[in-house]
């Protein structure tokens, strides 16, 4: 994918506002070719400094920006360039997106090892064990609770699941 069409790519664009929030997001939007002061950053954004410099450094966390320093001679100032390196994203978001399908297993098998109740009241949920300790009752509100049916919780954790596992090429890893 070439450079320009992953700053088009919608998917891109979300996660990057994921990173940086509104604030950050002309940085990390429009990001110029070669090396770059934050102070040029700002000026020509017409931004704040320090919003810029957050933005930075959170993409720089994200190995998605680096920098390399210049140190004045007479000054003894430093100078941080920075350079943007999204090539990786693609990479990252793919990471991201096998993490969600580790936390959806964990989360479905979770949801399928235990049973829970219900206060419709409230709306607080509750495993079985906690439900026995309250005597099913909620602590909250004194109502009964009653036992929760989370059969299309699961089922449409298994269709999401199924639709990572199409996406990233990856073998279901129980029957």
């Amino acid at each position: 994918m070439a450079f320009e069409d992953l700053l088009e790519d919608p998917v891109i664009q979300k996660y990057l506002h994921e990173l940086v929030g509104p604030k950050g997001m002309p940085v990390a939007a429009a990001p110029p070719d070669g090396e770059v002061t934050d102070e040029e950053l700002a000026e020509e954004l017409g931004l704040e400094l320090n919003d810029v410099r957050r933005a930075l450094f959170i993409l720089y966390e994200n190995d998605l920006a680096t920098y390399r320093r210049l140190r004045d001679e007479d000054s003894g100032w430093l100078t941080y360039l920075w350079t943007f390196e999204y090539d990786k994203i693609p990479e990252q978001l793919e990471e991201e997106m096998h993490r969600l399908l580790e936390g959806l297993e964990d989360r479905r098998q979770y949801e399928r090892n235990n049973e829970f109740y219900l206060c419709e009241h409230c709306g607080i949920r509750f495993e079985f064990g906690e439900a026995m300790e309250f005597g099913f009752q909620c602590p909250e509100c004194g109502n009964q609770v009653e036992a929760m049916e989370n059969t299309r919780l699961v089922t449409a954790m298994e269709d999401r699941i199924d639709e990572l596992r199409d996406e990233l090429n990856v073998d279901s890893v129980e029957a």
